[in-house]
């Protein structure tokens, strides 16, 4: 259930009036209100995103928890001059909304809809895009850069979380952002999580600031004093400033980013409006970079999302009175298979361990991190440290194992060819998400990882057609002495049944369907369902097909497929992934390199990046549904039909 303060009672979604949201559509509207019109506001937005996201699925707890500091940034600041940094963007929607576009949140993250991250396309407020964590204090520093390369005037704001702060690339860009001395604000979101809780000694070191209120007291007054010591002399100076620097690292928590050239301000309550604008106009009249960290609850004002954060991050369309699913998915989905599959490996064999970065639940890893703490390591968000820290553990005897979200390991792509592929080290890793993911968009497909891994020396590299296929397949990781990938997708398992589904060998793919010589579908991984689909409705055409299922993206079964190319009159590939360096391209030059003159027609994405939408609106839209299959088998095949027509 959620609340409205202002009643101190429930309210159903139809009583609600949002009097003060009705009269915001820009940043300028937003500053013709009273302080005590403020907080009321904040109650409505909170509301209304409860309400919205409900409907559509999408990024609840950290934006329920950034409605304050959202405010105070849009009021201190004047966007789109100024200019509004988000890291990662899923905490963007009351940015949006602020900033002119409530109106278009029931088509949030839905085909051609609005954007569940920033994009400059939607509107001029929204400065730089993002969906991946820890880009936004280098974005915001470029901009300064830029901004004083042309002789202007505005302020940069970046908003990070302490999750994304676990990133190396954000201390590379505090690093060299305090080092510039360039006027620019990062605002740390201080909510103790990412999408998990979040671990590591930073995590450590910004949970000693929270629990430290006498901090700003201790610190000014430290410096008023020391400050008024007499210069008797050298000595005296140097003593002081000692004293000064001890009683500094002591007290002052945030002396980490003072170090890195920052002046550190806070920690401030993020959920207190005064206190934010208080802080934000401290900063603005501060000259170098600032650092301001601000204290917030994920989930804020939804008690079930307070409760449980982590389950809603993301969320799918619930009901708003009992926080539960509309539709509750009763299969299992790949995650759960191979987090399953581990678990059971695990307990056979002690040297097997696991690596998140920062995501045990969405990858599948919760019960082994239950049952085998000792052997489970969330590095937070670090994808590369991920990938070399397998290896280490690698080089010592140990069968470590990564999974990890296809679009995040991109982060990962030197260490996976220098650290692990070079040595022929024995890492996996657990590529989920592959393929389209839905409604995230862009940023979040994995639609690249066939074109940059399979290029790799030393690398073993499969898909399974479903979960039992997904076992066996880390079964095989677990016996391997080099590299190994496996890449699956998003969503619930189907199970494939076929004669041939045997031990896994290398380089071995099987036939899943053998119907006649018209035409061989090569189908990677699930793909396969949908080409037993469309070669079901075929039949009723007089069109006979081959399904082949390669297991294998490196090495190819290349003996197989030749052989069933040299017996069917076309050939298909289907596929999960961009066209350009993806496994169809590698069909095709298979066949030019045996000197086969036989037209491949693949059906991929296109050289565009994916927009955003629902999984099977997308298939539907780049023709890689059933439908579309049959589709354009159907029509290349007309003259069979014909001619069997005339027989009738």
């Amino acid at each position: 259930m959620f609340y409205l303060k202002q009643t101190e009672k429930i309210r159903k979604r139809d009583d609600i009036v949002y009097t003060y949201l009705s009269k915001i559509s820009s940043p300028e509207d937003l500053k013709q209100l009273k302080e005590n019109e403020i907080e009321l506001l904040a109650q409505e937005i909170r509301c209304f995103l409860i309400d919205s996201v409900s409907k559509t699925g999408g990024h609840l707890a950290s934006n329920l928890g950034v409605v304050e500091l959202t405010l105070a940034l849009h009021m201190m600041f004047d966007s789109p001059k100024d200019k509004l940094i988000w890291d990662v963007g899923h905490q963007s929607y009351i940015h949006k909304i602020i900033c002119g576009r409530k109106e278009a949140f029931a088509s949030l993250r839905q085909y051609k809809g609005l954007s569940g991250f920033p994009k400059r396309v939607e509107s001029p407020h929204d400065h730089f895009e993002t969906g991946h964590s820890s880009t936004s204090i280098s974005a915001a520093l470029g901009m300064a850069f830029a901004r004083d390369l042309k002789k202007e005037s505005f302020s940069i704001v970046a908003v990070i979380g302490d999750g994304a702060l676990t990133g190396g690339m954000a201390f590379e860009a505090l690093n060299h952002a305090g080092q510039s001395k360039k006027n620019i604000t990062v605002v740390l979101n201080d909510n103790e999580m990412s999408i998990s809780h979040n671990v590591g000694g930073l995590s450590d070191y910004l949970n000693r600031i929270r629990t430290t209120p006498i901090y700003s007291k201790v610190k000014g007054d430290m410096e008023h004093i020391l400050s008024n010591i007499p210069a008797i002399g050298k000595s005296v100076v140097k003593t002081a400033e000692k004293a000064k620097d001890c009683i500094k690292y002591f007290f002052v928590p945030g002396v980490l980013f003072e170090e890195l050239g920052f002046t550190y301000i806070g920690p401030i309550d993020g959920h207190n409006f005064q206190a934010m604008c208080k802080a934000l106009k401290q900063c603005k009249n501060i000259s170098g970079p600032v650092l301001l960290h601000v204290l917030t609850k994920k989930g804020k004002g939804y008690k079930p999302a307070e409760t449980f954060p982590d389950e809603y991050h993301g969320v799918s369309p619930f009901k708003v009175d009992s926080g539960k699913p509309v539709a509750k998915a009763s299969k299992i989905s790949f995650s759960d298979v191979a987090g399953a599959a581990l678990v059971e490996k695990a307990e056979e064999n002690p040297k097997i361990v696991a690596i998140t970065a920062a995501m045990p639940s969405g990858t599948g890893l919760s019960t082994f991190a239950e049952k085998f703490p000792d052997r489970f390591f969330d590095v937070g968000i670090a994808e590369q440290h991920a990938v070399t820290l397998a290896a280490g553990f690698a080089a010592e005897g140990y069968k470590p194992f990564f999974p990890v979200y296809s679009t995040f390991l991109q982060r990962g792509f030197d260490q996976v060819i220098h650290d692990v592929c070079i040595q022929s080290l024995p890492v996996t890793l657990l590529l989920d998400r592959a393929g389209v993911v839905g409604n995230d968009g862009e940023t979040h497909h994995g639609v690249f990882d066939i074109s940059f891994l399979s290029c790799i020396p030393n690398l073993t590299f499969m898909a399974p057609k479903d979960g039992n296929e997904l076992k066996q397949m880390i079964d095989y990781a677990v016996n391997s002495n080099g590299p190994v990938a496996i890449r699956y997708p998003r969503g619930n398992t189907d199970v494939i049944e076929t004669d041939n589904s045997k031990e896994i060998a290398t380089g071995r793919g099987e036939i899943v369907y053998e119907a006649g010589k018209d035409a061989l579908i090569i189908a990677l991984g699930p793909m396969c369902q949908r080409a037993l689909e469309a070669c079901k409705q075929l039949e009723e055409r007089g069109i006979f097909c081959t399904i082949l299922n390669p297991r294998f993206i490196k090495p190819m079964d290349e003996f197989l497929i030749l052989q069933y190319v040299s017996k069917c009159k076309r050939v298909y590939t289907i596929e999960d992934h961009v066209k350009h360096g993806g496994f169809g391209s590698q069909v095709v030059n298979l066949l030019n390199d045996h000197n086969i003159m036989k037209e491949v027609t693949i059906l991929a994405y296109p050289d565009v990046f994916i927009e955003h939408g629902d999984i099977n609106t997308i298939m539907e839209v780049y023709g890689l549904s059933s439908q579309q299959l049959f589709n354009i088998i159907d029509k290349d095949f007309a003259g069979k039909k014909s001619r069997i027509a005339m027989t009738r």
